[in-house]
């Protein structure tokens, strides 16, 4: 059973760690077919802190990775989908939202359930 008892699936080759994911990126396929969006890459990453030295002790970076980022409009957007937000992610947000301000990161929550075969 998984940490937060999502089922991890795979479509096209891809794992995702929830249906919820996986059928997000169904429409976000259908979303760059239809010339919506464009440019679809899943799991960017993101720099919050870089890594450092204190007391002879390092410090691992602290990075973000969002499930997608795509062009919307010439905007560029991230977007994460999520089924509950834990208080790291609550933090890693404001951290991304201070370090990156010109971009646009969605968390998408309420899909409609359908099946992902």
């Amino acid at each position: 059973m998984a940490k937060y008892k999502n089922i991890k699936i795979t479509v096209n080759g891809i794992k995702f760690d929830s249906k919820g994911e996986a059928n997000r990126y169904c429409d976000l396929i259908l979303l760059v077919r239809a010339k919506v969006i464009k440019d679809l890459e899943l799991q960017p990453k993101f720099l919050l802190q870089p890594s450092f030295k204190k007391n002879g002790k390092t410090h691992r970076a602290i990075n973000y990775i969002a499930d997608f980022k795509y062009i919307e409009n010439d905007k560029e957007v991230i977007e994460d989908f999520k089924g509950m937000e834990t208080e790291v992610f609550k933090i890693k947000r404001k951290l991304f939202e201070y370090n990156y301000p010109g971009l646009e990161l969605r968390i998408v929550t309420d899909l409609e359930l359908r099946i992902v075969r």
